[in-house]
C-alpha cells in the first residue's frame, strides 16, 4: 500500500506542485491549507510522513509540530519542515520543536524525493499502522458510571473514589476514576498525587486531539489499583467544563481502556453533564436526609426522567456527612423522595480523615468499616448489573 504523505500549506501553487510530484513517485497525498486544518488532518489519517510549511498566518509550522509531538498518537510521525526562507534560526527553531529535516522552497523535485525516501527508511511509523488497526478492532467498551449531585459538598468526589477502589477490590481488573470537574480538583490531592494537568490539556485542545493514545497517557496509576485522571485546582480552568465534544470524546476513550470507569461529575445538570450522562451504563446521585437536599434532589430525578434516562439505572445513595439531629430517617427520605435509596451511609470523618493522610480511600484504608462494606456491596450489585448487561 502506498505510504500517506500530508502537505499542509498555505499557498496553494506549492500544494499542486508538490502534491503532483509525491503522486508522480507513488506516494499517496493528502493536503491541508493551514495549521489548523493540518493537525485535525495527521490526528485523523496519521500520515506517514508530514511536509510541513513554516509561515502559515493562522498557526505557524512550529507551533503545529509543538503540538503534534505533545500528541502520543503522532508524536513519531517524521516531519519534513520547508520554506521560502533560507535562515539559521529558521532551521535550528525548526529542530527544537521537533522537526525531523529541512528544505527551503523552491524546492527541486529530486532534492524531494531523497529528503522524503531518508525520512520514510528511518520511520518506523509504517510498520506500527497494522498493529494499531488490529488493536482498534479489538477494543473492548467499558462499563461506565457517572456520579452527581445536586450541589458540591455532598460528597460525589469521596463516593466515587470509593466505589472505583471496591470495583478493583472484588474484580482485580482495570478501573479508571476520572474527575470531570477542571479547577475543582480534589482527589488528586486526597490521594497523593502530582499535580495534575491532563484533563484540562485534553479539554483545552481541539476534539481530534483527544486520542486513546493522550487519554491513556494522562491517567496516573495509585497503590489501591487504579488508574485516574484527575482535574486540576486552577479556578480559571472551570472554563473548560463547556467542552461538551471534548468531554463525549474522552469518555468514549476511557471506555475502551478498562472495564470498570467512573466518572465525577460534580454537580448540577449543564449540558455537558447531560450530554455525558447518556453516555454512562448506570448514574449514581448522591444526597443527604435533610429537606432542602431531598427536594432539590426529587428536582433532579425529574430531570433526568425528562432527558429519557432510564430511571432503573439510577441509583440514589443517602450520605449522611454529619451526626445531627437535623437528618430525616432513612425510610422517611425514600418516601418524601419517591425513589428507592439502595445505599446509605453513616458518618465518617474519623476514617476520611485516616484515609487523606494515608493519600488511600477508605475502602483500602479500612476494609472492614461498615462503611466500606457498603461500598463493596455497592460493587457487588454492579458487578451482577454489568454481567446481566
Amino acid at each position: 500500500m502506498a505510504e500517506k504523505i500530508l502537505v499542509v500549506d498555505d499557498d496553494v501553487d506549492t500544494l499542486r506542485l508538490v502534491g503532483l510530484m509525491l503522486q508522480r513517485q507513488g506516494y499517496q497525498v493528502s493536503a491541508a491549507s493551514n495549521g489548523s486544518q493540518g493537525l485535525a488532518k495527521a490526528f485523523e489519517e496519521r500520515p506517514d510522513l508530514i511536509l510541513l510549511d513554516v509561515m502559515m498566518p493562522d498557526m505557524d509550522g512550529f507551533e503545529v509540530t509543538r503540538r503534534l509531538r505533545k500528541n502520543p498518537a503522532t508524536s513519531s510521525i517524521p516531519i519534513l519542515m520547508f520554506t521560502a526562507k533560507n535562515q539559521l534560526d529558521d532551521k535550528v527553531t525548526g529542530f527544537e520543536v521537533g522537526a525531523d529535516d529541512y528544505l527551503t522552497k523552491p524546492t527541486h523535485p529530486t532534492e524531494l524525493q531523497s529528503h522524503v525516501k531518508a525520512l520514510l527508511a528511518r520511520s518506523s511509523a509504517a510498520a506500527k499502522k497494522p498493529e494499531d488497526i488490529k488493536t482498534a478492532l479489538t477494543e473492548k467498551h467499558g462499563y461506565v458510571i457517572g456520579a452527581l449531585s445536586v450541589r458540591g459538598g455532598l460528597g460525589v468526589s469521596t463516593v466515587a473514589m470509593n466505589l472505583a477502589a471496591a470495583l478493583y477490590t472484588r474484580t482485580q481488573e482495570g478501573v479508571i476514576l476520572a474527575e470531570l470537574t477542571p479547577g475543582q480538583g480534589m482527589i488528586g490531592m486526597d490521594l497523593g498525587l502530582p499535580s495534575q494537568r491532563g484533563l484540562s490539556d485534553i479539554l483545552r485542545g481541539t476534539v481530534v486531539e483527544v486520542t486513546r493514545e493522550k487519554v491513556e497517557s494522562s491517567l496516573a496509576a495509585h497503590g489501591s489499583g487504579i488508574k485516574i485522571l484527575a482535574a486540576s485546582d486552577n479556578p480559571r480552568d472551570v472554563d473548560l467544563s463547556s467542552r461538551v465534544e471534548n468531554y463525549e470524546a474522552l469518555v468514549a476513550r476511557l471506555a475502551s481502556l478498562a472495564r470498570f470507569i467512573i466518572l465525577d461529575l460534580g454537580s448540577g445538570l449543564s449540558s455537558t453533564v447531560q450530554k455525558t450522562l447518556a453516555l454512562c451504563n448506570e448514574r449514581i446521585v448522591v444526597m443527604e436526609g435533610l429537606q432542602n437536599s431531598i427536594h432539590h434532589t426529587r428536582l433532579l430525578l425529574e430531570e433526568l426522567s425528562s432527558l429519557k434516562i432510564d430511571m432503573q439505572t439510577v441509583t440514589v445513595l443517602l450520605n449522611n456527612r454529619q451526626r445531627t439531629e437535623a437528618q430525616i430517617p432513612w425510610a422517611q427520605v425514600q418516601e418524601k423522595l419517591g425513589h428507592s435509596i439502595t445505599t446509605t451511609l453513616t458518618p465518617m470523618p474519623e476514617l476520611l480523615l485516616q484515609a487523606q493522610r494515608l493519600h488511600t480511600p477508605a475502602v483500602v484504608a479500612q476494609p472492614a468499616n461498615m462503611n466500606s462494606q457498603q461500598f463493596l456491596k455497592m460493587a457487588d450489585a454492579i458487578l451482577e448489573r454489568e454481567k446481566a448487561k
